[in-house]
């Protein structure tokens, strides 16, 4: 039985943690992009200066998940980083981190939240659309050249 999973704001400490989980899902569907290795490490700058949050989800002292929600120039919020360690996956860990994302993002009084994906990442969808996200078109000018989907939940 794993034990429960802890969902906690991000500590600088955890910067390490938060860009291997990135980087290890990266490489193995797609490759690091400038814009991920620009902002994975350095997410002080990038996402915390910004406005925007990090969450990690811990497992007794082991960090097995994260993700980030970062304010766009347009004054959407981006749900982005996402990972789970593969050894934490089929847990409904990533399940967990996007609920407690969207539940994060209502309190916020934000509209809505958008994502940036992949239909490689066939579970991912699938898990966006469970919880209500909608596609809707990809602007050209998109930041990352894996992306040929976007979806947004409107509260």
């Amino acid at each position: 039985m794993l034990a429960s999973l802890e969902i906690i704001p991000f500590e600088k400490n955890h910067a390490n943690a938060f860009k291997a989980l990135n980087i290890r899902w990266l490489k193995e569907f797609f490759k690091v992009e400038p814009i991920d290795e620009k902002v994975l490490s350095n997410v002080d700058e990038y996402i915390i200066k910004k406005g925007g949050f990090i969450f990690m989800g811990k497992i007794q002292q082991e960090i097995v998940g994260c993700f980030a929600i970062i304010p766009l120039k347009n004054g959407d919020f981006e749900l982005s980083k996402m990972a789970v360690d593969p050894k934490f996956q089929g847990n409904k860990i990533g399940e967990t981190l996007l609920s407690y994302a969207i539940e994060f993002s209502k309190k916020q009084a934000w509209p809505k939240i958008i994502l940036y994906s992949s239909r490689q990442l066939e579970n991912a969808i699938h898990l966006y659309r469970k919880k209500g996200f909608v596609e809707i078109p990809v602007e050209k000018e998109v930041h990352y050249e894996r992306c040929d989907i976007k979806m947004e939940l409107i509260f």
